[in-house]
C-alpha cells in the first residue's frame, strides 16, 4: 500500500528509529512517546487492524506480540522469567480507539508507572 506510513516505513521509504526486526515483523521508537519507552510494533504485511489480523493470519499476529515482549526484554521492562518491572501493550482498533494509522500496530509502554484508566 502505497499511501500507507507504516507499509512505507517498511519499504525503508520512510526513516524509522528501528529497535527490533523479525522476517515479518518490525518494532521501531514512536515519534510521539507517551512513556519512556515507547515503541510500535507492526507485521510487515498491511493489515488495517488486530481484528483483521487474527481474521487472515492469526500466527502473525501472535508473531506481533512475541515481537513486542521481546522489546519489552530488550528495554528492562520484563525478563522471559519475570514481568517486572512491567509493561503495557495496546491495540487500538478503529477510529473511537484512537487509531489514527490503519495498519495494525502494537504499543509496547513502560519506563514509569501507567496510571488506570488510560485516556
Amino acid at each position: 500500500m502505497t499511501d500507507c506510513l507504516f507499509c512505507r516505513m517498511v519499504a525503508g521509504e520512510i526513516p524509522a528509529d528501528v529497535v527490533h526486526e523479525t522476517e515479518r515483523t518490525l518494532a521501531f521508537r514512536d515519534i510521539d512517546p507517551q512513556a519512556p519507552t515507547h515503541v510500535l510494533v507492526i507485521p510487515k504485511d498491511h493489515h488495517a487492524t488486530a481484528g483483521l489480523l487474527v481474521g487472515a493470519d492469526p500466527g502473525l499476529l501472535a508473531e506481533v506480540v512475541a515481537a513486542a515482549h521481546a522489546v519489552a526484554v530488550a528495554e528492562g521492562l520484563a525478563t522471559d522469567e519475570a514481568p517486572e518491572p512491567g509493561y503495557r501493550l495496546v491495540f487500538n482498533s478503529g477510529p473511537q480507539a484512537g487509531q489514527t494509522v490503519h495498519h495494525v500496530h502494537g504499543h509496547v509502554l513502560g519506563g514509569r508507572d501507567l496510571t488506570w484508566p488510560p485516556g
